[in-house]
């Protein structure tokens, strides 16, 4: 059976209390109690650092079985290198997050494009026979170039998904190029109406037998956290 996994950009936040985290939770407390309401989270922090390996066990010891880490692709491959000759920085961040993949707690694996970068079959196609075929991996593109059937295939054949990046500068197709879907959810706000009608997408694509991943904007404010929550139910409610 398909699953649904929703969360949120980040779990890290202060400023979510006390509407999602309780008043006197202590910041150390902040995964555990996130788990034990949302299934999946989005690690930004990858982005800029490489994580140690004590602190991947830390995140893995404070959720749940069930609970799993998308992760965000390093800046070096997708902003310094733009794909290209990214062998060794490839290596040393799948090396870094391996922990995850270990523990079978390692949900896809995102890499998010500069916008500046126009599009390049080519080059993409070269960097997709790098990465490891039993992962999932998800592509955002950024500029409207990759939004084209030869992109789309490419990503196919190496069952990599298209990332449904939903926000007001560019506004991502939902085709689906993999056995799973990765949408990022970026508009400044969400109605009870509009989180009703992605669970009822929701529902459509689980039944045919993809796994969904829905990842909410983090903010300032608590309503992306929550937005995942009531998703989570409006969709086990439709099931």
């Amino acid at each position: 059976m398909a699953n649904l996994y929703a969360g949120t950009s980040g779990f890290a936040y202060a400023a979510w209390k006390p509407a999602f985290y309780p008043a006197k939770l202590k910041a150390d407390q902040f995964l555990n109690h996130y788990a034990g309401r949302l299934n999946c989270v989005e690690i930004n922090y990858t982005f800029r650092r490489l994580p140690a390996a004590a602190t991947l066990a830390k995140w893995v010891e404070a959720t749940p079985a069930s609970f799993v880490f998308a992760v965000k692709a390093n800046m070096r491959i997708t902003h310094i290198m733009r794909l290209k000759n990214a062998e060794q920085a490839t290596e040393i961040f799948f090396k870094a997050i391996d922990p995850l993949r270990t523990a079978r707690r390692l949900g896809p694996v995102l890499f998010q494009l500069p916008p500046a970068l126009k599009c390049d079959v080519g080059l993409l196609e070269a960097y997709l026979e790098l990465l490891p075929r039993e992962m999932r991996h998800a592509f955002e593109f950024r500029h409207a170039s990759w939004l084209n059937d030869e992109v789309y295939e490419a990503l196919r054949s190496r069952n990599v998904s298209l990332c449904v990046a939903e926000s007001e500068r560019l506004g991502i197709p939902e085709v689906i190029t993999a056995d799973f879907v990765y949408y990022r959810l970026r508009k400044p706000e969400y109605t009870a109406e509009d989180v009703d009608a992605i669970a009822t997408r929701a529902r459509e694509l689980l039944a045919s037998g993809r796994d969904l991943y829905l990842m909410f904007k983090h903010e300032e404010t608590p309503e992306g956290a929550l937005n995942a929550e009531r998703l989570l139910a409006a969709a086990r409610q439709q099931l």
